[in-house]
C-alpha cells in the first residue's frame, strides 16, 4: 500500500505502525494469558475467580492502560522526530537543486545525516561544483569567442569606414587585406565548429615576421587614421622564425589594437622586429599614459582591466594579452611588457627557424 504525502510522514506513519502492532502484541499477551496465570495463581492461594478477577482489573488492567497511554504517545513522538530528522536533508537536498535550476551553480549543502544521505550530499556538491565550472568555462569560452571574433571584424570596419569617407583608395592592396580578414573569420568559425574535437594545436611552421609585421599594420592602419595617430616602423627586410600563421596574426592584432586603443590622438604607435642570439624579438610601443608598476605585473592575466571604470565597449574585455600570453607561449616564445616615462612597450619572442 503506498502512502501518501512526503517520505517523513511516511516514515512517521510506519514507525508509529510498528509500534502500535508491538503494544497491541503486548497487550494480548498480557490480557490473555497473562490474565488467566493471575486467576490461576490467585485461586490456588484461596481467592475466588470472581475476587482474581476484580485483582486484576483493578491492577494489572489500570497499568497497563497507562502504560498504554504513554507508550502511543512517545511512539507518536519519536515517529514524528524521526520523519522530520529523515526529511529535512531532503528538504534542504530539493531547496538547493531548485537554486541550481534558477541559475545558482555555486549552491552546497552541509554534509550531515545517515551514510546514505550523506553520500547523496556529496554527491549534489560535487555535481554543484562541476555545474559551477562548466559556467565559468562557458562564460569564458564566450568571451574568448567574442574576441576573437572582435579583431577582425574591427580590421573590416576601419578599413571599410575609411573606404567611405576617401581616407584609402580602393586599390588590390586595399581588397587583397579586406580578403585577408575575411578569410581569417572564416577559420575562426570552422575552428568553433570543430570544438567537440579538442582544442587545434599549433601549427608552426618557417614565417617571415617582417612580413607578418607589415600586413598586421596595414590593416590596423584606418582605425589609427581616423585618430590622427603616427606610425614608426623599424624592420629588417627579412626575418624568419616558427609559428602559427594565423596565431601570429592574432597576437600581432590584438597588441596592435591594444596600442591604438590606448594611444591619445596625435601619439605614436612604433613597431620593431630584431634578431637575437636563440630568438626573434617583436616589440610593439605606444605613447601615453604610464602603467603602474602593480598593474603592469598583471597585465596578461585573463579579465584583468588597468581601468575598471571601464566597460568592454570602451575598454576590452580584459583577455586580448591572456591570449597574446597564451598563444605566444603555445609557439614556445616569451611575453613581457614595460612602461615608464610616457611609453609603454609590449613584447613577445618567438623561436627562430
Amino acid at each position: 500500500m503506498r502512502l501518501p504525502g512526503s517520505i517523513g510522514v511516511r516514515i512517521a506513519v510506519a514507525a508509529l505502525a510498528v509500534a502500535l502492532v508491538t503494544l497491541a502484541i503486548v497487550t494480548v499477551g498480557v490480557i490473555v494469558f497473562g490474565g488467566n496465570a493471575f486467576m490461576d495463581l490467585m485461586t490456588a492461594h484461596g481467592e475466588t475467580a470472581e475476587d482474581a478477577r476484580s485483582m486484576f482489573e483493578s491492577t494489572v488492567l489500570v497499568v497497563l492502560i497507562v502504560a498504554l497511554v504513554v507508550a502511543i504517545g512517545l511512539a507518536t513522538a519519536l515517529a514524528i522526530a524521526a520523519g522530520r530528522w529523515v526529511a529535512q536533508p531532503l528538504r534542504d537536498l530539493g531547496g538547493a537543486a531548485r537554486r541550481i535550476a534558477e541559475g545558482d551553480y555555486g549552491a552546497q549543502l552541509d554534509r550531515r545525516g545517515f551514510d546514505e544521505l550523506a553520500s547523496l550530499t556529496d554527491s549534489f556538491n560535487q555535481m554543484s561544483t562541476g555545474l559551477l565550472e562548466q559556467e565559468r568555462m562557458r562564460r569564458e569560452f564566450i568571451a574568448n569567442a567574442a574576441h576573437e571574433l572582435r579583431t577582425p571584424l574591427t580590421n573590416l570596419k576601419g578599413y571599410l569606414e575609411a573606404l567611405r569617407d576617401g581616407v584609402m583608395p580602393a586599390d588590390r592592396a586595399t581588397f587583397e587585406s579586406l580578403w585577408d580578414e575575411t578569410e581569417r573569420l572564416v577559420r575562426l568559425s570552422e575552428s568553433l565548429d570543430r570544438l567537440e574535437e579538442g582544442p587545434r594545436p599549433s601549427a608552426r611552421t618557417e614565417i617571415d615576421v617582417s612580413r607578418a609585421v607589415e600586413t598586421a599594420v596595414a590593416l590596423a592602419r584606418p582605425s589609427a587614421t581616423v585618430r590622427g595617430l603616427r606610425w614608426q616602423l623599424d624592420l629588417p627586410t627579412s626575418l624568419h622564425a616558427r609559428a602559427d600563421p594565423d596565431h601570429l596574426a592574432q597576437v600581432l592584432a590584438n597588441l596592435l589594437q591594444n596600442a591604438v586603443r590606448y594611444t591619445p590622438e596625435g601619439g605614436t604607435v612604433t613597431v620593431r622586429a630584431e634578431e637575437q642570439r636563440d630568438d626573434v624579438l617583436v616589440s610593439v610601443l605606444n605613447t601615453g599614459t604610464t602603467i603602474p608598476a602593480d598593474d603592469l605585473g598583471r597585465v596578461f592575466e585573463r579579465f584583468y582591466r588597468l581601468d575598471r571604470s571601464r566597460d568592454r565597449r570602451s575598454g576590452g574585455a580584459g583577455i586580448g594579452l591572456a591570449i597574446v600570453k597564451q598563444l605566444v607561449e603555445m609557439a614556445g616564445g616569451r611575453v613581457g611588457a614595460r612602461s615608464e616615462r610616457g611609453t609603454t612597450t609590449f613584447w613577445f619572442s618567438l623561436p627562430k627557424a
